[in-house]
């Protein structure tokens, strides 16, 4: 087992590096800090980390900060969580006082255009990524048609209602806790 130095090491890298390349807010930090936490480090496995993702989509606030939180907490305590989230957020406190600055004096300049532009296809790439694992491993435990009409569902209440996200994850966690299969497995494990 790794020191508590060298861990929170790595928690300090780990997402200083998310901070640092996930550019395009926190949707587009997903996939790389499924990358940091689940491939790179194994601090997790993918249903543990879809967990986290879920449940970060419920809470208010930004998914990067909630997820460097809940998985520093998991990896190193508090001190971890303080770590994870400082290093996510200071190099996007930075980079925005930097940046700032120079898309304002140079907003008009065709290369600021383009890079701002260029980005856009990479983080659709990463997007599709995360959202073909998952598809994958709801089909596993769901199989197909449950999946896709899950999937046609949860999109027609975001899309097409406009309810939010959380909400929708909320709904689907209490209706998981609620399922009368699950009722009745803990009533015959509690059975002497």
């Amino acid at each position: 087992m790794p020191s508590s130095l060298t861990t929170q090491r790595r928690l300090f890298m780990a997402f200083l590096r998310i901070g640092l390349l996930g550019f395009g807010g926190g949707p587009s930090m997903i996939p790389l800090v499924r990358a940091e936490a689940v491939t790179r480090y194994q601090w997790m496995n993918d249903e543990e980390f879809g967990d986290v993702l879920a449940i970060g989509n419920t809470l208010p606030g930004p998914i990067a900060t909630k997820m460097a939180g809940t998985i520093g907490y998991r990896v190193g305590g508090v001190l971890g969580c303080i770590n994870a989230v400082v290093a996510v957020i200071v190099p996007c406190i930075v980079a925005m006082m930097v940046l700032l600055g120079l898309f304002t004096r140079y907003r008009d300049q065709r290369w600021i255009q383009g890079m701002s532009e260029g980005v856009v296809p990479v983080v659709m790439v990463m997007m599709a990524q995360l959202t073909w694992d998952f598809f994958q491993k709801s089909r596993v435990v769901l199989g197909w048609i449950a999946t896709l009409i899950m999937g046609v569902i949860a999109g027609g209440l975001i899309y097409g209602l406009g309810i939010h996200p959380g909400l929708v994850i909320g709904a689907i966690l209490v209706a998981a806790l609620l399922r009368p299969e699950r009722r009745r497995e803990r009533s015959e494990e509690a059975k002497p």
